[in-house]
C-alpha cells in the first residue's frame, strides 16, 4: 500500500456531507439588518438579552426555544461582545437547565456551553466554564434515558476541556468521566445500565478527541491499562458507527505513542526475582501480539462484503476509514486529507488533527464556517489563516441566517416588532404629557 490510496480519498476523510467545497456563511453586522431599520439602530444584541431572559421562565418549552435561538446566533455571528458582557448569567442559567431541565433542554443547555467556550477562547473565562461545568455535567451523565442528552453532554465536557483545560490533570479527570460512562465499575457516580452502541461510540469519540490534547508521557497508566483491549473488542461490533470510533482512536492511540501504558501489561510482574529486562521483553511481546491481532481485525474491516440490508455509504465509509488505519498500521502513513472552508483550501496530516477537525465541524454544524473564518482560537489549533475580507465586499448570507433574521418568524423579527412597539408606546406617552389639558408645555 502507498500514499496514493489516502490522497485518492482524502476529501473523504474530512467529514463531507457538506464540506467538499464549504461555502462561506461570513456577513457583515449591516447585512443582517432587515429592510425598514435603517433608522433604527437595532443591535442584535437585544435578542440575546431577550434569550438570557426566557431563560428564567418556569414553563420548559420558553426556555428550550430561547437556548435554540442563542445556538442560532451563536453560529450566525462570533459573539464576543455579547460573552464578555453577560458570560456569567448565561453559563450559570444554561447549568440550571441542565440541573433541573428535560433532555431536550438538557442537550440544548449544554451545546450553548461549549459555544460559550469556543467562543470565549482560552483564558480565565474558559477555565471558569470548566471549574463550574464538571460536577453537574457528571451528575447528569449519571441518567442515560436519552442518547441525545448524554452525547450532547459528552461533546459539551469534550469541548469545555479542550478550549478550558489548562493541565492535563484536568483534561484527564474529563477522559475519565466519560471512560465511566461505559465502563460503570470504575466510578460510583454513573448508572450500570448496558450502554446503548449510539452511547458507546459518542463516549469513544469525545475521548479521543482530548486524547489529541494529551502528551502519551503525561498520561497516568493505571488509568487506562486495558483500554486497547477494549477498543480492539469494540472492532468486532455490529454497529459501524462504534467500529469507525473505535478504529480511529485505536490509530490515534498508536500515533499519541507510549502504548505501554495504554495495554494491560504495564505493570509488570510482582515477583521480586523477575528482571526489569524480562519485564520489558514480556510487555512487547504483549504490546506486538495486540499489535497484531488489531492489525488484523482492521485488514478484514476494509474489506468487509456488504450483507442484507446493509448501507453502501456506509459500508464505503467504513471500509475507506479501515483501510487508512492499515496503511498507517503497516507502513507508517497518516492520512493526508483536504478539503476547502469558504473557498480557501484546508487541509490535515495527522489522525490527531483530522479527529479534532471532524469532531468540532460536527459539533458547530452550521457554525463551522463562520468559526473557521473568524474565531482565533481555531485558527490557532488548525494553524489555519483565512483570508481578510475587503471592508464592503459583497457577502453570502446563508440559510441558517436568512432563517434567523428574514424570516417572519424569526426570533430577530419578532424582538424587532416588540422593539418598535415599544417605541410606539413611548412616543404616544410623549404625545400625551405634552398636550395635558390642553397646554403645551
Amino acid at each position: 500500500m502507498g500514499r496514493r490510496s489516502s490522497q485518492r480519498r482524502n476529501a473523504a476523510m474530512l467529514d463531507s456531507d457538506d464540506t467538499d467545497s464549504v461555502s462561506s456563511s461570513s456577513t457583515t453586522r449591516s447585512d443582517l439588518m432587515l429592510s425598514g431599520l435603517e433608522d433604527v439602530q437595532f443591535d442584535k444584541e437585544t435578542v440575546l438579552d431577550q434569550c438570557v431572559d426566557a431563560l428564567y421562565e418556569k414553563r420548559g418549552s420558553t426556555r428550550e426555544k430561547a437556548l435554540a435561538s442563542i445556538i442560532e446566533a451563536f453560529n450566525s455571528n462570533i459573539q464576543h461582545e455579547f460573552v464578555e458582557k453577560k458570560f456569567a448569567t448565561l453559563l450559570q442559567q444554561c447549568l440550571s437547565s441542565i440541573k433541573r431541565g428535560s433532555s431536550k433542554e438538557i442537550a440544548l443547555a449544554s451545546h450553548v456551553i461549549g459555544l460559550l467556550a469556543l467562543t470565549a477562547g482560552p483564558g480565565d473565562k474558559a477555565h471558569e466554564i470548566l471549574e463550574e461545568s464538571v460536577s453537574p455535567i457528571s451528575d447528569a451523565l449519571k441518567s442515560r434515558s436519552d442518547n441525545s442528552k448524554i452525547s450532547s453532554l459528552l461533546e459539551c465536557l469534550s469541548i469545555i476541556t479542550f478550549v478550558g483545560g489548562e493541565e492535563p490533570q484536568e483534561t484527564e479527570k474529563s477522559m475519565q468521566l466519560m471512560w465511566q460512562v461505559i465502563n460503570p465499575k470504575l466510578g460510583p457516580n454513573v448508572a450500570t445500565a448496558k450502554p446503548s452502541p449510539a452511547m458507546i461510540a459518542a463516549v469513544v469519540s469525545s475521548w479521543s478527541f482530548l486524547l489529541t490534547t494529551m502528551d502519551g508521557w503525561t498520561l497516568n497508566p493505571k488509568s487506562w491499562q486495558g483500554s486497547i483491549s477494549y477498543f480492539s473488542t469494540l472492532l468486532d461490533k455490529e454497529d459501524r458507527s462504534v467500529r469507525i470510533a473505535a478504529g480511529e482512536t485505536l490509530a490515534l492511540v498508536f500515533e499519541v505513542g507510549s502504548l505501554e501504558k495504554f495495554s494491560g501489561e504495564s505493570k509488570g510482574s510482582s515477583d521480586s526475582s523477575t528482571t526489569d529486562e524480562a519485564n520489558k521483553s514480556r510487555e512487547l511481546l504483549y504490546i506486538q501480539g495486540l499489535r497484531a491481532k488489531i492489525r488484523n481485525q482492521v485488514r478484514t474491516l476494509s474489506a468487509e462484503a456488504g450483507g442484507k440490508g446493509s448501507a453502501k455509504k456506509d459500508l464505503n465509509n467504513q471500509r475507506n476509514t479501515f483501510r487508512d488505519i492499515l496503511e498507517f498500521l503497516e507502513d507508517g502513513y497518516s492520512p493526508e486529507s483536504s478539503t476547502k472552508i469558504g473557498g480557501e483550501p484546508f487541509s490535515t496530516s495527522t489522525w490527531a488533527q483530522l479527529i479534532q477537525f471532524n469532531f468540532l465541524k460536527h459539533f458547530l454544524g452550521g457554525g463551522f464556517v463562520k468559526h473557521m473564518q473568524e474565531n482565533e482560537f481555531l485558527h490557532d489549533v488548525f494553524g489555519f489563516t483565512p483570508k481578510k475580507k475587503l471592508p464592503g465586499a459583497e457577502q453570502r448570507v446563508s440559510g441558517t441566517e436568512k432563517r434567523m433574521y428574514k424570516s417572519p418568524n424569526s426570533a430577530l423579527n419578532k424582538a424587532r416588532t416588540q422593539f418598535l412597539n415599544k417605541q410606539r408606546m413611548l412616543s404616544q406617552d410623549k404625545n400625551v404629557s405634552f398636550y395635558t389639558g390642553g397646554d403645551e408645555f
